[in-house]
């Protein structure tokens, strides 16, 4: 579905600053064209409403003798001005129906992927190649911290984005972990609502290669403008030589989960994990945010019991914002976290956790959380 007659070419509009992107889809092309036609319609009657107005003013004025006239309950003025409104609303209503109508299509998909919606980050998970991960916000602190310039995609950079091969029509399944997130990327034509709960679909076919950034577009807590979405779309060869790579990288991750590891090695591994997951409540300092998250540094969790800690980081703190990640992280980073935690900052706790410990906590061993002695 096309107006060209109606609508200027997406690319001259989008030099502009205050309009949407370019679309990289037929849905986002077809989004693109109705907001035009519809602006269109509107700059319409605005100028025939407000040409009527103020010609009115000007030639009816009272200094030039006119007389307001007196009447009411005129059938045929009543008649047309509901009739006209309801034609103009009739007409945009039919191509906004059909492009609504596309855009809730997602039959004959060529793959699928479940997207969680945490706070605050988003997880991915490639049902038909088996593949599962997380995507972060990339942005260094010291960017957001003011300490250092910003860069040129300043909160819109993630650590893992999502990659689907172009061309391809992708179908996706949204949802949420804990509160309403809104899956959002422009350019492709989807935006969707992640309710715990309940999944919700839509699709995207991207016709040209290249990066698509997003947001979440649901006011979903503190760290709402944190959780940034970015979609890699590459060539099909591209994609089947990323997907051997994360799949590689899955059954290296599970290699982890058998190893026993240096508390060098895990304190050096644990801060990557703690940074990614971790520092946007409780900050890079471990100190956390006074009245809206507890500091690490110097806890009674991270400086006691570390079974008690262990517990922590893998089932959360119900009716907290301390979300559990037993589901998010491998065994091996739960262990290289936990032993960050309690030997970062001021917390010299000396100890470790180690995988098979984890392993043991997820089964309710009660030997899950011994310290390992290194």
């Amino acid at each position: 579905m096309r107006w060209a007659a109606l609508a200027v070419s997406p690319p001259v509009l989008a030099d502009y600053g205050y309009n949407l992107q370019v679309p990289a889809s037929s849905v986002a092309h077809d989004v693109f064209q109705l907001h035009n036609l519809i602006m269109l319609v509107c700059l319409v009657i605005f100028i025939a409403v407000f040409s009527v107005m103020f010609y009115s003013l000007l030639k009816h004025r009272k200094s030039l003798g006119h007389q307001a006239a007196h009447f009411h309950e005129n059938t045929t003025v009543e008649v047309i001005w509901t009739v006209i409104p309801f034609i103009i609303l009739m007409g945009m209503a039919y191509p906004a129906a059909k492009v609504v109508i596309d855009m809730k299509d997602t039959s004959n998909p060529d793959m699928t992927i479940k997207i969680t919606g945490y706070q605050w980050k988003w997880s991915y998970d490639y049902l038909n190649d088996g593949i599962r991960y997380y995507s972060n916000l990339a942005t260094p602190h010291e960017q957001i911290d003011g300490t250092v310039a910003k860069g040129e995609h300043y909160l819109l950079e993630v650590d893992e984005p999502m990659v689907v091969p172009v061309g391809k029509r992708v179908r996706v399944l949204i949802t949420a972990n804990d509160v309403i997130h809104s899956w959002w990327v422009p350019a492709l034509g989807v935006k969707q609502d992640g309710i715990p709960g309940f999944i919700r679909d839509s699709w995207f076919k991207a016709d040209t290669i290249g990066t698509y950034r997003g947001q979440c577009a649901e006011l979903c807590g503190k760290e709402h403008g944190f959780m940034p979405i970015v979609v890699e779309v590459v060539s099909e060869d591209d994609y089947k030589s990323w997907v051997a790579k994360k799949q590689g990288t899955a059954h290296a991750a599970a290699a982890d989960n058998d190893k026993t590891f240096a508390v060098a090695e895990l304190v050096a591994r644990g801060e990557k994990v703690y940074q990614a997951n971790c520092a946007v409540c409780h900050q890079a300092n471990g100190m956390g945010i006074p009245g809206a998250f507890l500091p690490i540094n110097g806890s009674k969790v991270a400086t006691g019991p570390i079974a008690d800690h262990i517990r922590v980081v893998l089932n959360g703190r119900p009716g907290t914002a301390m979300a559990a990640f037993a589901s998010q992280l491998s065994d091996a980073d739960i262990a290289a976290v936990v032993t960050y935690q309690r030997n970062a900052w001021d917390n010299k706790m000396g100890d470790a956790a180690q995988p098979a410990a984890i392993a043991a906590a997820r089964g309710g061993a009660a030997e899950a959380a011994a310290p390992a002695a290194q």
